[in-house]
């Protein structure tokens, strides 16, 4: 296949000048090479494709033919490497990032400014969704790095690990329990709960660790949506399950108190994931550096 691509080449530059020799000289080949590669051209395809005079070559009606394809095909070939080109240096492209919309909000932001202030002419696409959501969009290619709380497959992912969350129980500061009281975990399970619904994979953390004691979690309240958790804690609809993290503003305005415990709850790792077979794009590679830059510091 290289070997015809250089050939069609040729043939251009020929059609172009008109003249092997000077053909030869745009390509910096030998006359001979040039003459060869038009004789073999045009054995190959069983057509003659130049006429020859001592002023030169014209094209005959074949040869035009052909060389409308072939300018066609090699305007095309260059475009393609202009947009590498472009895609390489970062002055286009396409990044696209599997996270939660949780993720996004409270994590992701700063670095999603910065990045598009770097990089304006890379277009940013995310895909919302849980953990398993965004996991899928990643190994079918759709996303070029995901950031999320489980890695079911170690193996075929590279992992880099962000930061990790904890989980806690609060309510509103005049809602009617003893914030003063060390509480079970049978005590939680026994409140109106307010929790993720059970797609998300901090719900499914929590149940996990629900059933290790033998306890089923009814929440009164499911939502699709974290803020609405501190929300709908704050006007006193009961008990929700939030991630510390995330939930550092309404902790400071006072609008939702913490629960005690009697055991410590176990830590979420949230990480940042690519496929092993397929190397990161110039585009994701700077991501991933902004956000490991950022850890280091």
């Amino acid at each position: 296949m290289q070997a015809k691509l250089e050939q069609y080449k040729i043939f251009k530059a020929v059609a172009d000048t008109g003249n092997i020799t000077a053909a030869a000289r745009d390509m910096y080949i030998s006359q001979s090479a040039v003459s060869q590669t038009v004789n073999s051209l045009e054995n190959s395809l069983g057509v003659r494709l130049f006429a020859r005079s001592k002023k030169g070559v014209t094209l005959t009606r074949d040869g035009s033919t052909l060389y409308e394809y072939v300018s066609a095909a090699l305007a095309l070939l260059e475009s393609g490497e202009a947009k590498l080109n472009e895609s390489k240096e970062l002055i286009s492209g396409e990044l696209v990032i599997g996270a939660s919309n949780t993720l996004t909000e409270f994590y992701l932001l700063p670095f999603l400014r910065q990045y598009h202030k770097q990089y304006p002419g890379v277009r940013v696409r995310i895909i919302n969704g849980t953990s398993r959501r965004v996991m899928n969009a990643l190994d079918a290619g759709l996303a070029d790095l995901a950031f999320a709380t489980t890695n079911e497959k170690p193996d075929d992912y590279d992992s880099y690990l962000c930061f990790k969350t904890h989980t806690a129980f609060v309510a509103a500061p005049d809602y009617p329990i003893d914030f003063g009281k060390t509480y079970s975990l049978e005590e939680i399970s026994a409140m109106p709960l307010i929790l993720l619904e059970q797609e998300a994979g901090s719900r499914r953390f929590l149940e996990n660790i629900f059933l290790k004691k033998g306890l089923r979690l009814n929440p009164e309240i499911e939502l699709a949506s974290y803020e609405l958790l501190i929300s709908l804690a704050a006007i006193g609809l009961g008990v929700a399950g939030v991630t510390e993290e995330f939930s550092e503003t309404a902790f400071k305005n006072d609008k939702v108190k913490r629960l005690k415990l009697d055991i410590e709850l176990p830590t979420r790792a949230v990480s940042m994931l690519t496929a092993k077979q397929t190397p990161p794009s110039t585009a994701a590679a700077k991501f991933m550096d902004l956000v490991k830059y950022h850890n280091f510091l």
